[in-house]
């Protein structure tokens, strides 16, 4: 069994904030297989189903992307899901829309969320799929200000290209071994 998380934060007006692009990929990936994330469990949602001949459990964490880490320890511990068959979705600021790079373990890049699920679950050992949302505009010194911002007009349009590849990158861990996956989705 697989645990898939996309970080995000809970509410309509984050919906379409450039830290939900983890939210988006899996209610994309629900809707593609037939999935509902409606079961609430101790701070997330979560849907459970069939996905490319494994089971999956997709978590949405309801704790606010930056203390994910409980939500995840508590599904993964409930339903005895090793650390190696976690993976996490979420946006990265080191790397420009559209640009998708699969990790596994190592260190966070400074992303509070992806530091929240390595301390909770005691080890930095999961699957990451790390999607570029960085623009033109962005500014480091204003850095939650991005990430709080609605991705652009223009940007919703590459977003269906983007999240189609994030789920390509999904089904290849699925079905293939993680080394290739990583060396095929690199900067």
């Amino acid at each position: 069994m697989k645990l898939i998380v996309g970080l995000g934060n809970p509410g309509d007006k984050y919906n379409n904030n450039r830290s939900n692009i983890g939210f988006k990929i899996l209610d994309v990936i629900a809707n593609n297989i037939g999935l509902e994330i409606k079961t609430k469990k101790k701070k997330s949602l979560i849907g459970r189903g069939d996905f490319e001949g494994d089971e999956v459990v997709l978590l949405k964490p309801q704790t606010f992307s930056d203390l994910s880490g409980e939500s995840v320890l508590y599904i993964a511990s409930f339903l005895k899901i090793q650390v190696k068959d976690i993976v996490l979705i979420h946006e990265d600021l080191d790397l420009e829309l559209g640009q998708i790079v699969v990790t596994k373990g190592g260190e966070s890049v400074g992303h509070p969320g992806v530091d929240s699920v390595s301390v909770s679950l005691r080890s930095p050992n999961f699957i990451r799929i790390r999607i570029g949302v960085r623009n033109s505009q962005y500014n480091p010194k204003k850095r939650e200000e991005f990430l709080r911002d609605d991705f652009e007009p223009l940007e919703n349009l590459s977003l269906i290209q983007i999240i189609n590849d994030a789920e390509a990158a999904i089904r290849s861990i699925s079905m293939g071994d993680i080394d290739e996956v990583i060396q095929k989705y690199h900067l």
